[in-house]
């Protein structure tokens, strides 16, 4: 009885654990929430890998740009780089170039010398005057450089172009050895003509400074346009148009612009000449291209010499000075296609 009373006990004890673990089985855990790390994305600054300045004989140069050409910043040098040297101090160029900069070089004027060759050197080399290059006429492949392109050659004068004055302080100037002109028994001028090899030089030359100082066509120009109450270089017998169809250098109008404002044009010349309020319209329309006219409303001296300027430039088969419609039409197909928007 003992025995049997024994083995209840057991066998009560053994469900009852068996019973317990299964409780502890079935026992609801909360599940602590497992937390993926996230992922840390690093913004990076793309910082412009400057090319080193790189020295020689002690002299430094720097001839990559790194700024951004779409905007006309640039941050090459063309020669040496120029430094200040304080008493008692080191200039390093531990952060050059800044990007903030572009080339003072902004226009390119050309000229003729109205001398030969060996006085055009002479007088362009001593004070008073000077020009960055001289192109000569002695049929070599020789160009003569003058004047440091990063400094002030002084070849224009008293000159405006735009908003622009003194346009020495901005400009490249090419001078052409030519006499420039005589005048007949009818007192018109008779412009010397320039020889191939020149012009070929000067496209050239013209073509390499544009490039690397990205001057636009609208800069590119005479120095009658900056200054044409003055002077009448580089003359009606300078090539514009071969410059701008062979080397794309410099402005010209479209052909079918001109044609329709010429059709246009007929009329008013014909109706409006002597209305002061047209001469008006038309001295604005020279005044917006580029030419430093003042606006009077008269056929005045200033700006017959003006249009006479823009004629040697664009119409060089008549340069009287005197606005017809077809000087006209020209005009306002240049003032559609180098607007600024």
């Amino acid at each position: 009885m003992r025995k049997t009373l024994y083995i209840i006990g057991l066998s009560t004890l053994v469900f009852s654990c068996a019973s317990q673990k299964n409780v502890k089985k079935n026992t609801y855990q909360p599940k602590t929430p497992v937390v993926q790390p996230k992922t840390v994305v690093k913004t990076q600054t793309q910082e412009v890998q400057k090319p080193k300045v790189v020295s020689d004989h002690g002299v430094d140069f720097f001839t990559t740009n790194i700024a951004d050409p779409t905007k006309n910043d640039n941050t090459a040098s063309y020669g040496s780089i120029v430094s200040a040297k304080p008493a008692g101090y080191k200039v390093v160029k531990t952060y050059f170039p800044a990007m903030a900069q572009n080339f003072r070089q902004r226009y390119l004027i050309l000229h003729y010398t109205v001398l030969p060759d060996d006085k055009s050197i002479t007088v362009l080399t001593q004070p008073g005057v000077s020009a960055h290059y001289l192109v000569n006429n002695t049929g070599d492949n020789e160009i003569y450089q003058l004047v440091d392109e990063n400094k002030r050659a002084y070849h224009a004068g008293v000159s405006a172009w735009k908003a622009d004055k003194n346009i020495n302080d901005t400009s490249i100037g090419i001078e052409i050895v030519n006499p420039g002109f005589t005048t007949d028994a009818t007192g018109k001028r008779v412009f010397v003509p320039f020889s191939d090899a020149q012009i070929r030089k000067v496209a050239a030359l013209a073509k390499d400074i544009v490039t690397r100082y990205q001057i636009p066509a609208t800069n590119v120009l005479g120095h009658a346009d900056i200054a044409p109450t003055r002077k009448q270089d580089p003359g009606p017998m300078f090539p514009w148009k071969k410059l701008y169809d062979e080397y794309q250098i410099g402005m010209w109008y479209d052909e079918g612009l001109k044609s329709n404002y010429q059709e246009i044009a007929q009329a008013d010349f014909a109706t409006k000449y002597i209305d002061p309020t047209f001469i008006f319209s038309v001295q604005t329309a020279l005044q917006k291209f580029g030419y430093g006219i003042e606006l009077s409303g008269k056929w005045d001296d200033a700006t017959k010499k003006t249009i006479e300027a823009f004629q040697y430039h664009f119409r060089p088969q008549n340069f009287d000075g005197i606005m017809d419609a077809e000087t006209y039409a020209i005009l306002q197909a240049l003032n559609v296609k180098y607007s600024i928007k």
